[in-house]
C-alpha cells in the first residue's frame, strides 16, 4: 500500500461523487458522479450534438440546455469546468 492511502475509497478531489443541479442532471443525469464523469458526460453530450465550433474546436456552442448551465451562448473548454463547478454540490 502506498504511503498515506488508506486503502478504503477515495474520498477527495476528482473521485469525490458530487451532486449535479438540477440544470446539470438533465445531461449527466440525477446521480452523485465523481466530477471525471461529469466531465466525460459533458463531452460525450458536446460531441453527440454537434456543438463543438467546427472553426475552433476549443470553444463549446451552447444549445438550451447548456446555455442553463454556461449562462451565456458559448465558452472555451477551459471556462467549461468553472462552470460546472457552480452547478456541483
Amino acid at each position: 500500500m502506498a504511503k498515506g492511502t488508506s486503502g478504503g475509497e477515495a474520498k477527495g478531489g476528482l473521485a469525490r461523487p458530487v451532486q449535479p443541479s438540477e440544470d446539470l442532471a438533465h445531461i449527466t443525469g440525477s446521480d452523485p458522479l465523481p466530477r471525471s464523469q461529469v466531465v466525460s458526460k459533458m463531452w460525450d453530450y458536446i460531441r453527440s450534438n454537434n456543438l463543438q465550433n467546427p472553426e475552433n474546436k476549443r470553444e463549446i456552442l451552447a444549445d438550451d440546455k447548456l446555455r442553463k448551465i454556461f449562462g451565456k451562448d458559448k465558452v472555451s473548454m477551459f471556462e467549461m469546468n468553472k462552470h460546472l463547478s457552480n452547478h456541483l454540490k
